[in-house]
This record gives C-alpha cells, structure tokens and sequence, in this order.
C-alpha cells in the first residue's frame, strides 16, 4: 500500500468548486466510512495562529511550517515559461513565472491542485483536483495567464484517475476506475472531454508515457510496493506487448526514472534494477524488442530528462540516490561521455528540460524548502531564480542530517537519517530522541526540507528518521526483506536501531518517542504493542491498526500492490495471519501515551481504523488523544490544518519527552 506521509497529500489535493459540485457528499469509495462522531475528539477551531517574532530561536513551529517553495515545476513547450506549485496563499496553486526569472504570478485560487502539466502546443496547464483529498478527481484546463478555464473530465463518484502523459495531437491517456470494478484500467481521452477505454486491467494498469510519433504508450502494472510490469501498449490497436515481465520472485521496477523517449520513436531510455540491485541507465529498442544498459552504476538512476536529442547534441541528464541524498549527473548521448554538472544546495532535485533548452533543475533540500535553477550544463552556467521563502528563519541554523548504518540482530544493516541538536551531548549528556518513520512501506527517508524534525532539533530533541528493511533506495533485495510475514521484521528494527543509538551514546533511550503518518502510523501501532517499554510515547497519524480490515477495503490505489506486499486477504492463510499479527488484537499490551489523528475524508485507510484504537487504549485507562480533522483525506493538504495540528504535535511530544518550557 502507498501510504505515505506528507504536508500534502500524497495524489491529488482538494477540490474546485466544479469538482465538488459533481460528487455526492455521501460518498464512500476506498472504504470511508465516515467518522464515529460519538468518540471525543479535538478539531480545527479556526483560531488564530501565533508565530512569534522572525528571528527568535528556538523558532515557533508556525514559522518551520510557513517556510516554503514549490511542489513541482515544468517548462512550456517554448522553454519561456514556468508553471508551478506552492502553497504560500495556505493550500497548493499553480503559479506562472518566465524562466529568465521575474515576478511569479497565481493563476488558479481556492483549487489544492498538486502537479500541471502543459498541453503540447503550451495553450493550456492540464490539473486535476479532488474534493478535500478523496482521490477521485476532475480534469480541468487553464490557460497560461489564469483568464480562461475549462473542465476537461468532471468528477465521478467511485472514479480514481491516475493521468499519464499527452500526445502530440492533444489527446491523452490515463488510468481510471471508472469502469467500476475497483481495478485501474486504461483509457484515452481529449481536451473536448471525450474518453475512451482502451484497455481493461485485472488488478490495476498504470499509463506511463506517449512516443513522439503517437503511436505507442508505455503502460506499466504494479507487483507489489517496488516493482511493476512494462508493456508497450499499441495505440491503434490496443494490442499490449510485454517489454519486462519477470518472474514474482524476481520481480524489479522499470519506473524508478520515468522514460525519455528518443525524437523518431525508435526507443527510449528507462532505468531498471532487473537483474540488479539498482536502478541502471538502460535503452529499450522498439523494433529490436530488447533493452542495454548504458552504464552501470551502484546506485539507483532517478529523474531521466533528455535535452536537446539530435546529432549535433544529446544530453541526458538525471539524478542518482545516494542514501538520501541527490547526485546530479549528465550523460553525452552522442560522444559517450559525462558532462559536468553544476553544484547545487543539498537534497533532492527533480529535472525538467524541453527542446534545446536549459535545464530546470527544482531543489529541495534540508537547508531549503524548495528552490528553482535554470542551468546549461555544457556552458557552465547555473542561475537561481527562485529563492524559497523561509519565513524569518535562518537557514545556516537548520541542521544536516548525517547517515548512519546499524547491523539489526538478525545481521542485516539498516540506515537512517540522524538530526542532532546543535552541541549535542553524548552518553549520560545525550538528548532524547524521536524517532520518524517513513510512510510507504516502500518508502524512504531522504535530506529534503523536514519542518517537523528542524522543529524539534531546535528545541534540543535528536530526530532520527530510519530506513527500516523494505524500504527503497537501498537496493531491490532490501525493499523485499518486509513482505509478507516477514512485516514485523521491519517493525522489530525500530528497536535495534534505537538500542544502537543509545548504545553509542547518541540518544538517550530511555527518552524516545516514535511517530509516523500513514504506513508509519501502523509502524507506531505495532512497535507500542510488540515492544512495550522500548518507546515512551507515541504519535500515529491515519495508520493501519487492523491488517483484515485495511486490506479488504483498501482503496483503488492501493490493491493492486497489496496482494505481493501483504498477501491476498482473501485467503483464509493470509486472514488468519493478520487476524493474530494486526496491532489491533495486541493493543493492550501499549502502556503508553499515544497521540491519534485522522482526516474523515481519508480513502486509503478508513478513519475507523484510529478510532478503534483511540476507544481499546481510553478503555484500558491509556491516554489517547485524537485529532479529528473534517475537511481532509490521506494527510494535511491544507496550511491551516498543517498549522492546528502540528502544534498540538509538538506540545504532546514535549510533554512526553520531559521538556520544559513546552508550547
């Protein structure tokens, strides 16, 4: 299951008035079943917000969470133009700014839209938004200076769309469920709003990307969390020819890049860990009907972008993940040779290059928020031109995490990212820690911007983020070593990786709190009641508590993975495993305080999951409190619920963790 946690919603975030207007209000798809209104909970009043005065440390959170940049961003067809995300007006709206640089302008108000895309001929930004993070979208169509809107698709009830890519005569494929059979199958539609199945899925169908002659798609089916299959899918005659099917036991991703397609359509270039650990640089042939690697590499290729393709240059470029960290590479297509490539802030970059442009290079790091770059990487040159807006904090003043490696008691090596308070003592000196887990299960912690853990940093709390097994970006074999019954496996790591800390006197361990959001959530659940007495505290955001329920009412998104990450709940085997082995059936064995939230609208993990929990442990007399939020699904899309909870967050964390002084 992609359970992930975020600021923002991990698809698409809240809706338009359009896209309200053409749903139900009662609807129920992914397994929302609406929130117990019996259970006493805390939500969002609508009162004001303190931030403090810019330039006080340690920092109000509001001022961690207020800093900020873009989302995501993308070049005009031209190269002259730049739309993207932020989130500075309080949710997600796409703004227009000329790449040479200049005043950014909002074009879309009051819509949470996450990614635009431009329509070939640059008329247009293509978004989609959902209603308060449901996950069943509408299409729209904006043009570049925000004076002409369109709906392009309306929303549906019971209809999860995943877009995929356009063709060059403007019409485009995207999975959907609108069939109504809960799998993703694939469909082509157009800017006038028609819409067309191509082809029907048994668990669920993934539309990649179009070749510039408009005769292919590249469709791809997920296998579990990690992996997918790779087709080619005929776009005249709807015939799908498998490019990469292995085995399940062997199974590998073929996405971990996106695809760049080569200008006649003869191939493209993907990176794959088939065969390997890591995702590797590799060309897939059309007419061959077989794919080499161009290079190998220890580590895996991300975030393809081919820039000016033809004889006189061709420069691929991309990104390497290096325990969190993003490694900018370029490649000469032509010549066969590396290009040199700018230096940027540390953290995580995603890439965007159209025609014989310069490279968009978006950065987000822990020193920032989100930047963007224009560069030209065979000239040399590198400007910044958008800077993140920090909210009066002093980025020298935010803090790097460090890698670090930890053998588990079963000898395998695990890693994580350790934040620790500027000055930090060790030993008996040594500051209390939380512990944050990823989302996913296939997730990974990585150095972009982490309000949450800078926050606490400052305040003299140790942060450690770990990459527990099945995690990626630590190779194929690893993010396999959680399947199945091997789940608490993942969660028993949390534990060794915290008696590791301590045992080197980085942490104190009798001082730990674990939190985390989606996936996360359920880690929390399960590490309080399998290890009782290893962690103080606990703070679980819309996590898993019973395994038979989540599974079975698993959303849209997230079935089609489920049955090679968890096992098929419809098997009496795999019922009886996670009727015994769901944090549920062991929550009374937690003792400790543990802080609940949930969106109502959430339809990946149904909010009766928390509020099962919340009602075992206040029957055992445990303290649990529960954070209620209306007007959100799978995390918190919008600032203003950003800025309630994390504060109520960080008053519970403290107060756990013994410090004073505490908001």
């Amino acid at each position: 299951m992609i359970r992930t946690i975020l600021l923002s919603t991990a698809a698409i975030c809240a809706a338009l008035p359009a896209a309200l207007s053409a749903q139900d209000d009662e609807a129920t798809f992914g397994g929302a079943s609406g929130a117990d209104m019996s259970i006493e909970a805390i939500e969002p009043d609508g009162s004001a917000v303190t931030i403090g005065r810019a330039g006080e440390y340690p920092a109000d959170i509001a001022r961690y969470l207020l800093a900020s940049g873009p989302l995501a961003a993308n070049l005009s067809p031209d190269g002259e133009t730049i739309a993207f995300t932020w989130d500075v007006s309080g949710q997600y709206e796409i703004w227009v700014m000329p790449s040479s640089g200049g005043q950014p302008q909002q074009i879309t108000f009051e819509t949470g839209v996450f990614s635009p895309i431009w329509t070939p001929d640059g008329s247009s930004l293509f978004y989609s938004a959902d209603r308060d993070g449901n996950e069943q979208p509408g299409y729209f169509a904006l043009s570049p200076d925000g004076m002409s809107e369109a709906e392009v698709l309306p929303a549906a009830r019971g209809d999860f769309r995943i877009f995929g890519d356009f063709a060059a005569d403007g019409s485009f494929i995207y999975a959907s469920t609108a069939r109504g059979t809960g799998v993703f199958d694939i469909y082509r539609g157009t800017m006038q709003g028609e819409s067309e199945l191509l082809v029907e899925a048994e668990l669920g169908l993934a539309a990649q990307s179009i070749s510039p002659d408009g005769k292919y798609a590249l469709v791809t089916e997920r296998v579990g969390e990690d992996a997918d299959n790779l087709y080619l899918l005929d776009l005249a005659t709807s015939e799908l020819t498998t490019i990469s099917e292995p085995a399940v036991e062997d199974r590998a991703s073929h996405t971990l890049g996106g695809f760049e397609w080569w200008p006649d359509s003869s191939g493209f270039y993907f990176s794959t860990n088939r065969d390997r650990e890591f995702g590797t640089l590799s060309f897939y042939s059309v007419e061959g009907g077989s794919f080499e690697r161009v290079f190998e590499t220890d580590a895996d290729v991300e975030n393809l972008e081919l820039c000016g393709a033809g004889p006189g240059g061709s420069f691929l470029y991309f990104t390497m993940n290096r325990d969190g960290f993003d490694e900018l590479r370029g490649w000469h297509v032509v010549e066969k040779r590396p290009i040199s490539m700018p230096e940027m802030p540390e953290g995580t970059y995603a890439l965007d290059c159209e025609g014989d442009g310069d490279l968009l290079i978006r950065v987000n790091g822990w020193q920032t928020p989100g930047e963007i770059w224009m560069t030209n990487p065979e000239q040399g040159t590198a400007n910044r031109i958008f800077a993140a807006n920090m909210a009066g904090l002093d980025p020298e003043r935010l803090v790097r995490p460090q890698v670090v490696r930890y053998t588990a008691r079963d000898g395998v090596e695990l890693q994580g990212l350790l934040y620790l308070p500027e000055g930090a003592g060790t030993g008996a000196d040594a500051p209390p820690v939380l512990f944050s887990v990823h989302g996913g299960p296939s997730g990974q912690s990585q150095a972009n911007y982490d309000p949450i853990a800078q926050y606490h940093v400052a305040r003299g709390v140790a942060v450690f983020e770990p990459n527990v097994r099945g995690s990626t970006g630590l190779g194929r074999t690893y993010s396999t070593l959680d399947d199945r019954e091997n789940r608490l496996d993942s969660v028993r790591d949390l534990v060794d990786l915290k008696n590791a800390l301590a045992a080197d006197g980085l942490i104190d361990g009798d001082r730990a709190a674990v939190m985390g959001g989606s996936y996360g959530g359920y880690a929390v659940n399960a590490v309080l009641a399998e290890y009782p007495g290893e962690f103080v505290a606990g703070v679980s955001l819309y996590g898993v508590a019973d395994w038979v329920t989540a599974l079975e009412i698993a959303s849209p998104a997230l079935k089609a993975a489920d049955r090679i990450e968890y096992g098929d709940i419809t098997e009496d085997r795999w019922r009886e495993y996670y009727t015994v082995n769901s944090p549920i059936r062991k929550a009374d064995q937690i003792t400790v305080p543990v802080l609940f939230s949930h969106g109502v609208m959430d339809p990946r993990i149904d909010i009766a999951e928390t509020e099962v929990m919340v009602t075992t442990l206040r029957a055992n007399g445990v303290e649990a409190p529960f954070i209620r939020i209306p007007d959100e699904g799978h995390g918190w899309a919008k600032l203003s619920n950003q800025l309630f909870y994390y504060r109520q967050q960080a008053q519970f964390i403290e107060e756990q963790l013994g410090l004073s002084g505490s908001e």
